[in-house]
């Protein structure tokens, strides 16, 4: 695929796999948008990025259906669309201790999402353009405290199938994260964030963690393999096996 030629919307842009996805697409000169909920962050990842001429920025939530439509009538025309948002922020709790308010984020965030971005964006996209969602090893490998983002995940990969038949010849597709080092762990770990990675990369066949990189590898190559829908890849470092 020519990535100059093309447009890619990435929601969740400004940080972790987002802005290693943008970078990488960048790099390859193809026409970005990074979108998010907070223009200050959105403006640091450009300063990141180099501020290239080829890089937009946009404020959205994309759990109003509003504000997701009225991006679309913004940013026109795409080729690709990729959502990396989540708000898990409080759900990660045992099952006395949730709060219904953190767990409707994380559908919203992770599940309304992405179906608003279907319903709104694919009428923007060409016959071969793609949508790519992120959901997460939880779904595969559920944990204690995770009952919520277990769930959620799960439900957007079925939604990734679902969409895929419905929308075709516009392929769907979904990459599955094992444990990545982004901003988001602070959410999940807090202070112990260094050592809970550290105690999984030695069970990992790999003997690491992920990096953001690793996951904008994954989500690149969906968006470039014309063959390859209604699938969720999994990237995640051998967490499936241990």
């Amino acid at each position: 695929m020519d990535m100059e030629k093309q447009k890619i919307l990435i929601v969740g842009g400004s940080s972790g796999m987002g802005l290693a996805l943008a970078r990488r697409c960048l790099e390859e000169d193809a026409h970005v948008v990074i979108a998010g909920r907070g223009e200050a962050k959105l403006g640091a990842a450009r300063e990141e990025l180099g501020q290239p001429g080829t890089l937009e920025t946009a404020v959205v939530d994309i759990s109003r259906e509003d504000e997701v439509a009225a991006l679309f009538q913004r940013v026109g025309r795409v080729d690709h669309i990729v959502s990396t948002a989540a708000d898990i922020d409080g759900a990660y709790r045992l099952l006395p201790e949730i709060e219904l308010s953190a767990a409707q984020k994380v559908v919203e965030s992770k599940f309304y999402g992405p179906l608003l971005l279907a319903k709104h964006g694919a009428l923007k996209l060409p016959s071969a353009g793609s949508l790519t969602f992120v959901s997460g090893i939880a779904a595969h490998r559920p944990a204690a405290r995770g009952s919520v983002v277990a769930a959620v995940n799960a439900a957007l990969e079925g939604l990734v199938r679902a969409l895929a038949v419905e929308l075709a010849p516009i392929r769907v597709n979904a990459v599955s994260p094992g444990w990545v080092d982004t901003p988001i762990w602070e959410f999940v770990a807090g202070d112990k964030k260094d050592d809970t990675l550290a105690a999984m990369a030695k069970r990992l066949p790999v003997g690491r963690v992920g990096k953001p990189e690793d996951i904008a590898d994954a989500i690149r190559f969906l968006i470039g393999n014309g063959f390859t829908t209604g699938e969720t890849l999994h990237v995640e470092g051998g967490h499936r096996l241990v």
